[in-house]
């Protein structure tokens, strides 16, 4: 019958038999009438339906619930039945038949079912509802009275010359229980509940039903004379332990004794099966494993007499004794809280402790356990016992002390350590050594063997790792770059510090106000001024560091004005900016942008010797890494005031030339400025901030077992917050996102890529011919009938200013163009920004195109011969879209909205800078929300430089919306156009 919820009911549990796994339960919500009794209208209890009863249960019910529907027959069918065709009741019948029956299978039943029924008991105790069920299937045939107090049993042994025969009484609420031949019940055999009368019993201490189950129809049992001694010293024995006993016959002295907690220790003995263990002088491979593995024992002491921990509790321990004829039994009651209490405060104080009251650990983390604890195992009371075979080494388990001060020299960190083990003292030197070698032992000067903490191997790693020593001197000094550490142990008083309050101040390296040099021509942003007083901060406290700045938030401008400022400052050495060959004209023109004072020297070409020669003029030498690699023999020698790296992830590869080259420099100051300061590995990030601050993150074989593997192969969150902390306040990384409020809406830059070798050759080779061409037919012809003759020599010679393939599809070398592109290309993608990428030849950009696929990069694209222009754009525009757009410009110069995009790559000028702007407006539109950044790569010494020029000067035809190369061609002078094949 269907209950209803929201009307008042009653959950009544109901015991029911069950012909072989005993007596089971059903669970029932009764609906209550008015009166608030029970009514015939009930619906079983499940844990499908129990969600809409639960207002009106507790969670115990829940728990009950669960347990019930465990043990019901089909449950336990279900688990044990491996025959699928055999049926329930057939199942049953072949387990449980007492000739034939599954013996092992139904005892694994019998105990399953068993532990559950008496957790049920506990659930339902004192307060539910109980009835037995009937026979008809009624839950509610017979009410049961669960009665709240336990039945005391007393078990009397009466010994005399024929035999010895016992029984029970029992007691509820100080009156005798009569229970024999009263048809009594034991419901649960371990612990006993009891059905007698229609109540329900428990007792204490808890009882085996079995051992009441022998009475129920007997009044006692007989024990022969010829098995009497047997029994006594067993069976008797166990029942003086475990219950109250009345003896006759024979004694039972009770004895109390006061509690004294013992804890032994030592190695583990050997194997007994060991052979070679029994041989004289000789140490198996067992035995020196038990060796290195010690036992901890918890026992306890009461009088003479000595008993282990007792996981179950045993209220006492029995001894038994015959003299003569007599048996006599010697009751010790143990004092359990407190056995409880010992045991507790050991597993608290870190030892794992079994069940059985041992713990097994390896010999030095039980020295550093007991060393650690020693003070307040005695204040809580325990008496150890070292267990050595004789031979055992001794160990010293006093406190140990370290003390460390530090104190300041000229441009490091000097420690002083005191080191005590008792009354010795230690070299700081041997701990540091041993600490670095991962050793715990140490023998001190009277035999004993020391442990060095593990807190030690924690708290003072980083201290007994970055310190250092002289030759031929004692002392121990720690570089000034590891200022944070030094704040860092102060903090947490494990070092004391005597430093001047300037040291402190200098070395916090906190962003001083350190005013614009005079000379520097441009204005800072922001941010920009943040970060040039953030690496002269860094400066006046003679430390390296890096300029990680996102890329196009003007890296290059910062680093100008700090150069600028080093003049400014009476800086008489020059600095050197290595770089890779692309960038080298780009930071040269910069360098007249913005620092025109600076007498700037770039070190490239055939004829480096002349150049050498005047690094003594220069403040400023401009160099590719493949020249410093190659001429490193002479850049060794020289002194520069900053050595300073761009595109630093050239040296990621620790082991690679370029960095073992530019590690031998010699420099006052040390920088390096990259977009991508981690690429692949956290170890590039060690190559370059070992390069800006040397052993600032210890050797690399340090760095990958304490940061490399645990970062990237542990996922070591610990470790990633600790490698930040020790690089943070050399590296500053700023994000679009994070300066967008400092930017302006567009920024456009311009890249010059120089030519290879051999692109420069064919190059110049074709400007000579179209020049000599040009220069007959013009003067044959006149200007105007040339034009369209100067147009394609033009459009020749941008094709190869791009790349040689647009214009000799056999061409098998590189182009300088090309490979910067695809390096600032890998920049951006590896920031996961969104890219277009226009080009004026379709051509071009299909040599982008293998680049990527060899790449693996995807990327829509968008001719004069797509189909799908809406399709690429959706694709692009979609949230994981492609992060490349390849457009051309005249099927992709105006008419698109791009917004998805954050940077423009322009791979080639246009004589017309409106429709330059009308390219970099498929971004920078309405719907943009993030600062545009654009870059023309323009190839040097090429036309491309001059139309730049000619952009500039004819700026007024932009204005005017010009929208073709010819009539931009129509209106320049005979000069202009010789002038762009000059």
């Amino acid at each position: 019958m269907k209950i209803v919820p929201s009307k008042p009911f009653q959950i009544v549990y109901s015991i029911l038999s069950h012909e072989c796994l005993g007596y089971l339960f059903e669970v029932f919500v009764v609906q209550l009438n008015e009166k608030n009794q029970l009514t015939w209208e009930y619906q079983t209890l499940t844990s499908r339906n129990f969600n809409e009863f639960e207002h009106g249960l507790e969670e115990k019910d829940r728990a009950a619930v669960a347990l019930i529907e465990s043990i019901k027959p089909t449950m336990i069918y279900e688990k044990f039945n491996t025959q699928k065709k055999r049926l329930q009741e057939e199942f049953f019948l072949k387990i449980f038949d007492a000739e034939k029956g599954e013996k092992d299978v139904a005892d694994a039943i019998l105990q399953i079912v068993e532990k559950k029924r008496a957790q049920i008991f506990e659930l339902i105790f004192p307060d539910r509802t109980l009835f037995v069920m009937g026979n008809d299937g009624n839950p509610m045939r017979q009410a049961v009275q669960i009665q709240p107090e336990p039945v005391e049993v007393l078990f009397h042994f009466m010994r005399n010359e024929e035999n010895t025969h016992y029984f029970p009484t029992l007691k509820y609420q100080g009156n005798k229980l009569e229970f024999q031949y009263k048809d009594a019940l034991i419901l649960c055999d371990d612990p006993a509940w009891m059905l007698l009368n229609q109540k329900l019993y428990h007792f204490k201490p808890a009882l085996e039903g079995k051992k009441l189950k022998a009475f129920l129809n007997k009044k006692f049992v007989v024990i022969p004379k010829n098995m009497e001694e047997d029994y006594f010293k067993k069976f008797v024995k166990s029942m003086v332990a475990r219950y109250p006993v009345h003896a006759k016959g024979f004694d039972i002295v009770n004895s109390e004794k006061n509690c004294q907690y013992l804890l032994s220790y030592g190695p583990i003995g050997p194997k007994i099966e060991d052979a070679d263990a029994a041989k004289p002088g000789k140490k198996s491979q067992a035995s020196l494993e038990a060796a290195d593995r010690w036992q901890f024992v918890l026992s306890f002491q009461y009088g003479n007499n000595r008993f282990p921990w007792d996981n179950l509790g045993a209220e006492a321990n029995v001894l038994f004794e015959k003299k003569g004829d007599s048996y006599a039994f010697q009751k010790i009651m143990r004092t359990l809280a407190k056995e409880k209490r010992a045991f507790t405060t050991l597993k608290n104080m870190g030892l794992p402790m079994d069940f059985d009251g041992r713990a097994m650990i390896s010999r030095g983390e039980a020295v550093q356990w007991l060393t650690v604890n020693k003070q307040a195992l005695d204040q809580a009371g325990f008496s150890l016992q070292f267990k050595g075979d004789g031979q055992a080494p001794r160990y010293f388990l006093g406190k140990p002390e370290i003390k460390i001060r530090i104190g300041e020299k000229l441009d490091w960190f000097d420690v002083q350590a005191v080191i005590s083990f008792g009354e010795f003292q230690i070299p700081f030197l041997k701990i540091r050594q041993l600490i670095l070698a991962k050793k715990h032992e140490f023998h001190l000067p009277d035999g004993s063997i020391a442990m060095i903490p593990d807190n030690w191997f924690h708290d003072y790693q980083d201290l007994f790792y970055f310190s250092e020593t002289r030759p031929g001197d004692d002392g121990i000094y720690l570089k000034k770059q590891h200022f944070q550490l030094v704040q860092e142990w102060e903090n947490q008083d494990l070092i004391k510090t005597a430093l001047r309050q300037k040291t402190v101040q200098d070395l916090t390296l906190m962003t001083k106000e350190f005013p614009v040099p005079k000379n520097f021509k441009g204005t800072l942003r922001p941010y920009q001024l943040e970060g040039y007083r953030w690496m002269r901060t860094r400066q006046t406290a003679g430390l390296g560091a890096c300029l990680a700045d996102d890329m196009g938030l003007g890296k290059t401008v910062q680093t100008l004005c700090l150069l600028q400022s080093l003049k400014e400052s009476g800086e008489t050495l020059p600095s050197l900016l290595v770089m890779p060959t692309s960038l080298l004209y780009n930071w040269e023109m910069e360098s007249k942008k913005f620092t025109p004072q600076l007498r700037v020297l770039v070190y490239s070409g055939n004829q480096r010797e002349k150049l050498q020669s005047q690094i003594g003029k220069v403040d400023l030498v401009l160099c590719s890494f493949g020249m410093v690699r190659s001429d490193i023999d002479w850049f060794e020698k020289q002194a520069f005031a900053y050595v300073i790296l761009d595109e630093s992830q050239a040296i990621k590869n620790p082991l690679a030339n370029i960095t073992k080259a530019v590690q031998k420099l010699n420099a006052k100051f040390r920088l390096v400025m990259t977009g991508t300061p981690l690429e692949n590995s956290t170890l590039d990030l060690w190559s370059q901030m070992n390069f800006v601050n040397a052993g600032l993150l210890g050797s690399q074989r340090y760095f990958k077992d304490h940061f490399q593997v645990p970062i990237e192969k542990k996922a070591d969150v610990e470790k990633k917050k600790r490698l930040y902390h020790l690089i943070k306040p050399y590296l500053l990384r700023r994000e679009k996102r994070q300066v967008a409020a400092d930017l302006p809406e567009k920024m456009e830059s311009v890249t010059y890529c120089g030519m290879t070798e051999e692109q420069e050759k064919l190059y110049d080779k074709t400007k000579s011919f179209y020049r000599d061409a040009l220069l007959k037919q013009i003067k044959d012809e006149g200007l105007q009938k040339s034009r369209f003759s100067v147009l394609q020599g033009l459009t020749k010679l941008r094709q190869l200013a791009n790349h040689p393939l647009l214009v000799d599809e056999n061409y098998e070398g590189e182009s300088g163009k090309m490979d910067a592109v695809m390096e600032k290309l890998e920049t951006v993608l590896e920031q996961h920004h969104k890219v277009l990428i226009f080009s004026q030849f379709v051509q071009h950009l299909n040599i982008i195109r293998k680049k990527l696929d060899n790449l693996g990069v995807t990327y829509a694209y968008l001719d004069g011969a797509t189909g799908d222009r809406k399709g690429q754009v959706e694709s692009f525009q979609k949230e994981g879209g492609q992060s490349v757009f390849l457009i051309s410009l005249k099927a992709g110069g105006v008419g698109l909205n791009l917004t998805a995009a954050d940077y423009v790559f322009l791979l080639d000028p246009w004589w017309n800078p409106a429709a330059e702007a009308q390219a970099i407006d498929r971004a920078h539109r309405i719907g943009q929300k993030k600062t545009v950044f654009t870059y023309k790569f323009i190839s040097k010494q090429t036309v491309e430089e001059k139309i730049l020029a000619l952009q500039q000067r004819k700026l007024d035809l932009a204005n005017e919306l010009v929208t073709s190369d010819e009539s931009i061609l129509r209106n320049l002078s005979e000069d202009e156009l010789l002038d762009l094949l000059s």
